[in-house]
């Protein structure tokens, strides 16, 4: 039954001794049986593309570790893809995008109703997903926020600082506000498709939150994230919303009740003694062991992982990394994780 599954449980506000788990990025490239299946696809974006292997790759650790959430396995640029943006990825240094820097670039971007054309085998996906899961695993779909998503379209690719984006910003308003809404509204319809297809949670990445100041933040992190997380409740009542304002620092305080999600996710540049403190106290929250534990393992992997158990078993809790686990993890150093937190 879907209402005792422990990430469900822990989003509708339930404590729980032993928190759920998943980890960002779990089906990744630190896996081999991951990278056989991408071989096996021909790259990247047509394994996103191909439902079946992208199926797959979700399904593998969760046979490995029994985490208790699997998330569908895409990319948050699919949807610049589908507006018509051109999307390729360069071996070694990541995505490229063609660049929206003009009205005349906007112009070029298709209406948000077109998206599905594109889209259709990511449902596919969740669909495939809903039928093979364990009963227990709970399903989470996700899109990227719309700031994070604008800066990528707007810099073609990614940069330290979003600095393209905040130029546009100060330059072109009304360009920069018109790409944030249709990004927006894309990205209600890509999330609710991904309800119908079978999540029964979704999370919004931002990424980037972290580099818009004062009020920016409100309007272009804050803003969007609560029209998305409204439209897909008014669609959908009852569906948990995950929002991720990456490096948002204590913005983090009171994100929850700004924009109606069900769980704040936090990086792990905030402790998680201040989170039970100032964000835990408005729900459910996610996190926050840094990614590179799962690099170097050891005393102190188990050491920081019982320090967050321990400072968030007062309130609703998933444990989660504060940032995706990277290509250079070793395996062995995720079932040392996972032990930790279910002995804890």
């Amino acid at each position: 039954m879907a209402e005792q599954k422990k990430l469900l449980r822990a989003l509708a506000g339930e404590k729980q001794h032993v928190p759920p788990i998943w980890m960002m990025r779990q089906a990744g490239r630190y896996l081999p049986e991951y990278r056989a299946t991408r071989a096996q696809a021909g790259d990247f974006l047509s394994l996103c593309y191909n439902s079946e292997l992208a199926a797959e790759v979700t399904l593998q650790p969760i046979r490995r570790y029994g985490f208790d959430a699997a998330i569908l396995f895409a990319d948050i640029l699919l949807v610049p893809q589908a507006l018509g943006a051109d999307l390729w990825f360069v071996t070694g240094e990541g995505p490229r995008l063609s660049t929206i820097t003009t009205d005349a670039d906007f112009a070029k971007l298709g209406p948000v109703s077109d998206i599905h054309e594109t889209l259709n085998p990511i449902y596919d996906t969740l669909r495939i997903l809903k039928q093979e899961l364990p009963s227990e695993t709970a399903l989470i779909g996700f899109a990227g926020a719309p700031w994070t998503v604008a800066t990528y379209m707007i810099a073609g690719r990614g940069t330290p600082d979003q600095g393209p984006a905040h130029a546009l910003k100060a330059e072109n308003r009304p360009l920069f506000e018109a790409l944030l809404t249709r990004i927006t509204e894309a990205t209600i319809d890509y999330l609710s498709k991904q309800i119908e297809a079978g999540a029964e949670v979704v999370k919004i990445f931002d990424s980037w939150a972290g580099s818009l100041k004062g009020e920016d933040f409100q309007k272009y992190a804050l803003e969007p994230c609560r029209q998305i997380t409204a439209a897909l409740k008014e669609r959908h009542p009852g569906i948990p919303v995950i929002g991720f304002p990456r490096e948002a620092g204590d913005k983090y305080i009171g994100f929850a009740k700004a924009t109606g999600v069900d769980c704040v996710a936090v990086d792990n540049s905030v402790t998680p003694e201040w989170v039970a403190e100032y964000v835990q106290v408005d729900g459910c929250v996610q996190g926050n062991l840094a990614s590179r534990h799962m690099v170097t393992g050891g005393q102190d992997l188990i050491d920081d992982t019982r320090r967050i158990v321990n400072a968030l078993r007062g309130g609703p809790h998933i444990f989660n990394l504060g940032h995706g686990i990277t290509p250079d993890a070793d395996p062995d150093n995720v079932q040392l994780m996972i032990d930790t937190v279910r002995e804890a």
